[in-house]
């Protein structure tokens, strides 16, 4: 199947906004999602406290990464863990298979993971004769639909029940129906069968701890313990931006995230793994851990990008989004969508690829009002698209020139009261005259929005009306 990129952003735009089922998959979700985060906390009165930490520790870590890396590593090591480090998706993918081939034909399951989902991981093994089977539900969703994630937290966010019931037929051949726990026992039955016949079990990282070499996964299926334990080799791929220094400030971050994310007070299962089985057979015989820069890097040299590592996945911006609300995550065209995505993408798929993204956003503030670490993304946004600009990559929504006139003649008409007072009359006169549609362009804007109606009396003509019947009344 091909799948839009972000090169195409414009037309997978349009083919979302015309996608109804898909735009009522997304109000629903949406809605639920951050109703659960603001009922979930609005019961911590010290929030705000949580996130001040919780920005202050990754605001340390990041200032100091190859210091807290370099600690983790040795730690990790100490307690019996193998370390792998690789500059590009290409070298993390390569590791992770030589570490797999030579074991022949084993089965290996995948937890929930954004990294390898950005390193393409799953396509790269199946080259080489290595099956992956993903074990979150979302995820097993669509890899059984050929589909990337259109969400960090929610892989399968656009999918009906009806959409799943379909794609279970023809995958399981189960019997067609629209009862969740029918579904899910489907699923459960299939997934059992190949969790007891890996050998090999992949995951992602949350959090990795300086001070103990612990990886920690956070998850509410319980997929992600039975990838980690169950087979005899356990590899992690985790970001360089993973690591936090000590075990203590893990607790801010178990508490905001989940909130953040799905609206809970702690998510099912908080796995804190520190190296591989010690004799006492629980747990793998092995454990790799793989280290991915992957442009990473880059982000640490300014201020506005290097904040946007402090990012902990819970996918609240997107939620919070005005955009993502009506598009959806596969319009994106990459692993990571959404407000946070259109500042990382760019990084890691480059500015020529994903140049359309910076500029897929309102600039309203909402990704940054929700943020638990409070990454400033408007700020980014507004950054990475002035270095779009200033590359000679004109800004794809709307030219530099065109930009440019639109917010001079803005200017020309809010710097002079006379001007303002001449621009209002004339939009109220057109709308007297019938004209209900923007022009120029600014028509496209108008396109699928409602434009507002102006008031028959500004508030200075209000507020004139009023002081005169307030002196006619002091005078009676």
């Amino acid at each position: 199947m091909k799948h839009p990129t972000s090169e195409t952003f414009p037309q997978n735009v349009q083919e979302a906004l015309g996608d109804t089922t898909l735009r009522r998959a997304l109000s629903t979700v949406s809605a639920t999602f951050s109703q659960r985060r603001r009922d979930a906390v609005n019961d911590v009165p010290e929030w705000e406290t949580l996130r001040d930490h919780a920005h202050a520790v990754k605001e340390h870590t990041l200032s100091r990464l190859d210091e807290y890396l370099q600690a983790f590593a040795v730690k990790a090591e100490a307690a019996g863990a193998h370390m792998h480090w690789a500059s590009t998706a290409e070298e993390a993918r390569g590791i992770i298979t030589d570490l797999i081939k030579p074991l022949g034909n084993v089965g290996v399951v995948k937890s929930k993971s954004m990294t390898t989902e950005e390193i393409h991981l799953n396509a790269e093994l199946e080259t080489h004769g290595i099956e992956p089977v993903e074990t979150d539900l979302g995820e097993w969703i669509i890899q059984l639909a050929d589909e990337p994630p259109s969400h960090i937290i929610a892989p399968a966010i656009h999918k009906t029940k009806r959409q799943v019931s379909e794609l279970f037929e023809q995958q399981l051949g189960i019997e067609p129906t629209d009862d969740e726990e029918r579904l899910t026992a489907a699923a459960r039955e299939h997934l059992r069968d190949v969790f007891a016949r890996a050998k090999v079990g992949i995951s992602g990282v949350n959090f990795a701890i300086a001070e103990t070499g612990s990886i920690v996964i956070i998850e509410n299926e319980g997929n992600a313990r039975l990838t980690t334990s169950l087979p005899d080799m356990h590899i992690a791929v985790m970001g360089i931006e993973k690591v936090i220094p000590r075990l203590r400030d893990l607790d801010v971050f178990l508490r905001i995230l989940p909130r953040s994310g799905t609206g809970q007070a702690l998510t099912s299962y908080q796995s804190i793994i520190t190296g591989p089985e010690r004799g006492d057979r629980i747990g793998p015989r092995s454990l790799h851990i793989v280290v991915l820069d992957n442009g990473r890097s880059k982000m640490l040299r300014e201020h506005a990008t290097r904040e946007a590592l402090a990012c902990i996945r819970c996918g609240a911006c997107l939620n919070a989004c005005p955009v993502y609300q009506q598009i959806g995550g596969h319009a994106y065209g990459a692993v990571y969508a959404g407000p946070i995505g259109s500042v990382i993408t760019p990084q890691i798929d480059g500015f020529r690829v994903a140049r359309h993204l910076p500029f897929a956003s309102s600039l309203c503030g909402a990704c940054r009002d929700v943020c638990p670490v409070k990454i400033d993304i408007p700020n980014a946004l507004i950054h990475l698209r002035k270095h779009i600009v200033s590359h000679g990559q004109p800004a794809p929504i709307v030219s530099p020139v065109r930009a440019k006139t639109t917010f001079r003649a803005w200017r020309w008409s809010m710097t002079s009261d006379l001007r303002y007072r001449m621009v209002i009359a004339f939009a109220r006169f057109a709308q007297r005259m019938g004209v209900t549609t923007l022009l120029g362009p600014s028509r496209k804007w108008g396109h699928r929005r409602s434009v507002p109606r102006i008031a028959k009396k500004d508030f200075r003509q209000i507020w004139a009306s009023e002081l005169a019947d307030d002196r006619e009344h002091q005078t009676k």
